[in-house]
């Protein structure tokens, strides 16, 4: 019984983490539409008098990297929920412990980008809010989204971003709970006796 609640909640933090990671790409990709497909992390803003100037954007392959790794975690967790729900069907769930240690090997690595992706979200936004605090016209990042923009009308940027910072982090947690648990599994695992040992060989002595 403890195998199949692990097996249910493994499920379950799959499906969450497929939605974390399509809500993250979706409000980045948003985001970076409202500034013309530029990318607005790390960028700098200044005040003209009656709006706000972009002054300057990071590389766009830096959001489109964030993205990326957003969607194929997200497709990496739907393939996962697949299968998970296949093997609970058909009772095929039973991994040897050489396909656990390739999972938790592969869950590593995505936690690995997961956390960086986390990092460039939280520390690109800190330092555009830090920008356009810095105009003194406003006493908040997200009070730009009701000031005029120069060139641009960014009327969400900021509840984007949020959104996306935030299922960022989350997936780093969900995958974290996903490691912990291939970990247990791993630990839960009992080899299978060897083909040259059989029941029927006696405990003491051997063959005659």
């Amino acid at each position: 019984m403890a195998v199949s609640v692990l097996r249910l909640a493994e499920l379950g933090l799959h499906g969450a983490a497929f939605l974390c990671g399509i809500v993250c790409a979706s409000a980045l990709t948003v985001a970076q539409g409202e500034f013309g497909g530029r990318c607005i992390l790390y960028g700098t803003v200044s005040w003209n008098g009656s709006a706000l100037v972009p002054r300057s954007f990071s590389h766009v392959s830096l959001c489109y990297f964030v993205s990326a790794v957003s969607v194929a975690v997200a497709l990496c967790c739907f393939s996962a929920l697949l299968y998970g729900i296949y093997g609970c069907c058909t009772e095929e769930s039973r991994w040897d412990r050489t396909w656990l240690s390739i999972a938790l090997v592969v869950a590593f690595v995505v936690l690995f980008f997961l956390l960086v992706s986390a990092c460039i979200l939280r520390v690109g936004m800190d330092a555009l809010c830090a920008s356009i605090v810095q105009t003194k016209s406003l006493s908040g990042c997200q009070e730009a989204e009701r000031k005029p923009w120069a060139s641009y009308s960014p009327t969400r940027f900021y509840s984007n971003l949020y959104s996306a910072q935030a299922s960022a982090w989350v997936s780093v947690s969900l995958w974290c709970l996903l490691s912990a648990g291939l970990l247990l599994r791993r630990r839960m695992d009992v080899p299978f006796p060897r083909p040259n040992a059989p029941e029927t060989e006696p405990i003491f002595g051997g063959r005659p």
